[in-house]
C-alpha cells in the first residue's frame, strides 16, 4: 500500500471511529454529559441568550443530580446553536454540522425542508436531541437537562465557526 492511500486509510478510519463515538445525530449527544430531564423536577431555570458568537452568562454552575431549566434565546442576527455536552461530542457535532454548509442554514434563517432531509446513513440536521436546539434570531426554546455527575462539560453552538470565535461556555461544578 502507498502512502497516499494509507494516509486515505487512515483519515476514514479515523472518521468512522470520531461517528461511532459521537452516535447518530438524532441519537441522543449528550449522554455522557447526563440525560434529559423533567421540567417538573428541575430546581431552577437559567436564561441563556445567545449573541453573535458569544453567550450570556458565558458559564454556569451546577450541582452533581441538579436538573436545570434552561431557556435559550437568540438575540442575535445569526442562527446559533445551544448544546450541552462534553468537548469531545462537541467536536465530534462540529464534523457533523459542515453539513450546513450545503444549504440548512442560509444566514439568519434555517431552510426546514433540507434539515429534514436525509444526510446519508440515516442522518438529518432534523436537531431534536433533548440537550441541544438551533435557532434562528428571536426564536426561543426550553431545555431541561440532569447533570448526573461531575464531568468536562460545557455548552456550545457548533454552527461552523462559532465555537472557534469563542461561542462556548464551561459548566462548573459545585
Amino acid at each position: 500500500m502507498n502512502a497516499s492511500k494509507l494516509i486515505v486509510a487512515a483519515a476514514a478510519m479515523s472518521m468512522s471511529a470520531v461517528t461511532l463515538a459521537a452516535g447518530a445525530h438524532g441519537g441522543g449527544h449528550g449522554a455522557s454529559s447526563g440525560e434529559p430531564g423533567k421540567a417538573s423536577e428541575a430546581s431552577r431555570t437559567i436564561t441563556v441568550e445567545m449573541y453573535d458568537n458569544y453567550y450570556e452568562p458565558e458559564e454556569i454552575s451546577v450541582k452533581p443530580g441538579e436538573t436545570v431549566r434552561f431557556v435559550v434565546e437568540n438575540k442575535g442576527n445569526l442562527v446559533h446553536e445551544f448544546n450541552v455536552g462534553t468537548p469531545g461530542m462537541h467536536e465530534a457535532h462540529q464534523e457533523e454540522m459542515m453539513m450546513v454548509e450545503h444549504g440548512v442554514i442560509q444566514g439568519g434563517k434555517l431552510n426546514h425542508d433540507m434539515m429534514n432531509m436525509d444526510m446519508g446513513n440515516g442522518h438529518s440536521m432534523k436537531h431534536d436531541d433533548p440537550n441541544s436546539v438551533l435557532l434562528e434570531p428571536g426564536q426561543s426554546k426550553e431545555v431541561v437537562w440532569k447533570f448526573t455527575e461531575k464531568g468536562d462539560i460545557e455548552f456550545a453552538c457548533n454552527v461552523p465557526g462559532h465555537y472557534q470565535a469563542g461561542m462556548y461556555g464551561d459548566v462548573n461544578f459545585e
